[in-house]
């Protein structure tokens, strides 16, 4: 059951993304939802209701998860189900930038049992089993880093308008912290990154979204890394804040990731 799954999650976030991909780097029409910075286009509906469609072909019972319309907005607790976000990283998407991803997430009992993020304008297909994590089908895993001053680690998902010291201090405690920093404006992308060693870890402390984060974290933790909240527990979908890392100073950033969350507004 769990390798049919694998094989839809991987069919559907490519199905997706061929839908988003067509968009891309043309004339589509943009509108924002929560804010300024919050946008959405023709290309999330469509890519998500491809995506749905595929899953639906093959489980149409299963409950599925999404940033878009009418689908669930949190996960539920026990059973089977699906979490999809169509274009993660739609900023990057309508401004032309190759780094975005859709992503496909199947979860039983609340916990991921495949996941696969597309990145199509890259060319790049990640997709996490009970065997590890492949980038377009070679095994990768994370960085063996464990110099935190070798380290690039990304401020990753958002802090709105009202929210920007924290922002700030993100910024403040990376560059401080670790080698450099990195902000790629898609969370599935960032974790993926850090499940194939590109960089070495992610840190937020805002309360994070299903389709922004459930795929990557189990590509992480899949390739040898550690996703936990702030106080260290391992990380859930209903966790406030996220901090993903290769492992080998999970503690330097969970200590960042703290710093931040005690920054006044």
């Amino acid at each position: 059951m769990t390798t049919d799954r694998v094989a839809v999650a991987v069919d559907a976030a490519k199905r997706g993304a061929d839908v988003a991909l067509e968009g891309f780097r043309s004339a589509i029409d943009v509108e924002t939802k929560d804010g300024k910075t919050d946008v959405v286009t023709q290309a999330d509906y469509d890519a998500q209701r491809r995506a749905t469609a595929t899953i639906r072909e093959a489980f149409p019972d299963d409950p599925i998860v999404g940033e878009e319309e009418d689908a669930l907005k949190s996960v539920p607790s026990s059973g089977p189900a699906w979490v999809i976000d169509p274009i993660d990283g739609t900023n990057n998407f309508v401004r032309d930038v190759r780094f975005w991803a859709t992503s496909v997430a199947a979860v039983a009992d609340g916990e991921p049992v495949a996941a696969a993020n597309v990145l199509p304008a890259l060319g790049d297909v990640f997709v996490a089993d009970a065997d590890g994590v492949r980038r377009n089908g070679e095994p990768v895993t994370v960085s063996d880093r464990t110099d935190p001053e070798t380290f690039t680690v990304a401020p990753t998902i958002w802090w709105g308008r009202d929210r920007r010291n924290e922002y700030a201090a993100a910024c403040r405690e990376i560059v401080t912290r670790f080698g450099d920093l990195g902000r790629y404006g898609s969370a599935q992308g960032t974790l993926s990154l850090i499940a194939s060693g590109s960089i070495d870890g992610a840190i937020t402390n805002v309360e994070t979204n299903p389709w922004d984060t459930i795929a990557g974290v189990y590509l992480v933790r899949r390739a040898g890394g550690v996703v936990t909240d702030l106080e260290g527990e391992r990380w859930s979908h209903d966790s406030t804040g996220l901090v993903a890392s290769n492992g080998g100073a999970h503690d330097e950033l969970l200590a960042a990731a703290r710093a931040v969350a005690n920054t006044e507004s």
